[in-house]
């Protein structure tokens, strides 16, 4: 990318980028928590409509910008990448939200609390997912064939996902952070209002929506082991894929009031997720054999045009052929 002068500092373009993609967060998370929602209450349907509509205008207009200013260094290659990541990882967070619907239910979380709870865990994924990208990107930068470790994984996850159950259910009494949360933090039997931590008797003490946080948070960073080495099998530029990340993890929670009455009617959703892990596995090794007679040029240098085609036709199919095609019930399903 190119260099620029703006107030007499020398700043590349991925800097000012930078600069407006932390501007958008900081402002975001201010109004949301200090002005928008300073009170607990439910978010409508309506509501979170007009909110994942925002995230994606953002999100789209954010991509649009570094096309703007690598059609200056004579390519949209990087817009690509970027919106390759963007739809794996926005699509890879519908399952992160069938996990987290069954956190709340198992707590038993009031519905206005829900937004409160949701917005330190994805404050958290913010932090902890920056540090995966800032650790991966050195571990690659030292050692190339990390990527093809990525690649094979990447397949390995694909087949599982494809061949699991879908309803397969999630207990999270199983989790050995909230066993070890339990066991040595004073924890208070209600949710104090709203509150994380309380103080009863003169004792600082946790609530469940603080064992909830942390549940959240884990298994968020379980999500990331797939969905971070699938960005770096788009791209290795650091600054693309946590961008691209982020922007789609901020408009997961509006994504969640959406959907959590009727995400169960996307069945096949997770099947195509797990073909898109499978190719860009796929797409990684084949790298391998780059200038290889062997195979042709197309497959072990992919343009990235072709792989965000690839990724939106399949997130589409999938979803499509969910509504038209009705869902088999299962005879555990159904009343004997």
């Amino acid at each position: 990318m190119l260099a620029f002068t703006l107030f007499g500092i020398d700043l590349s373009d991925e800097t000012f980028l930078f600069g407006i993609f932390g501007v958008i967060i900081l402002v975001f998370l201010l109004l949301d928590l200090g002005i928008f929602n300073k009170t607990a209450h439910k978010i409508s349907t309506k509501s979170a409509l007009y909110q994942s509509i925002f995230w994606v205008f953002v999100s789209t207009v954010f991509g649009y910008l570094i096309y703007a200013f690598d059609k200056e260094s004579g390519g949209a290659d990087g817009a690509l990448e970027y919106f390759s990541a963007y739809l794996t990882e926005y699509a890879l967070s519908v399952d992160n939200i069938f996990v987290i619907l069954l956190i709340l239910k198992f707590f038993k979380v009031k519905e206005e609390y829900f937004h409160k709870v949701l917005f330190w865990g994805i404050l958290g994924a913010v932090f902890f997912r920056g540090i995966f990208i800032f650790v991966g990107a050195i571990l690659i930068h030292q050692f190339h064939w990390i990527l093809y470790i990525f690649g094979v994984f990447l397949i390995y996850s694909g087949i599982k996902i494809y061949f699991e159950d879908s309803d397969e259910k999630i207990d999270p009494e199983k989790n050995p952070i909230l066993k070890f949360c339990r066991k040595y933090l004073p924890i208070t039997q209600d949710e104090m209002g709203g509150k994380f931590v309380a103080r009863v008797g003169g004792k600082l003490m946790f609530t469940p929506l603080f064992l909830v946080i942390v549940l959240i948070e884990t298994t968020d960073l379980i999500f990331a082991v797939d969905s971070i080495p699938a960005a770096f099998a788009i791209t290795t530029n650091e600054f693309i894929i946590y961008t691209s990340n982020i922007f789609a993890v901020m408009g997961l929670r509006a994504m969640f009031f959406l959907l959590s009455g009727i995400i169960d009617k996307f069945y096949l959703l997770q099947k195509g997720l797990s073909i898109i892990l499978f190719f860009i596995g796929a797409k990684m090794l084949l790298e391998i054999g780059r200038g290889s007679d062997f195979l042709p040029d197309v497959l072990t240098n992919m343009p990235p045009t072709i792989s965000f085609v690839i990724i939106l036709i399949t997130l589409t199919l999938s979803i499509v052929f969910s509504i038209i095609i009705p869902r088999k019930e299962k005879p555990d399903d159904t009343e004997n």
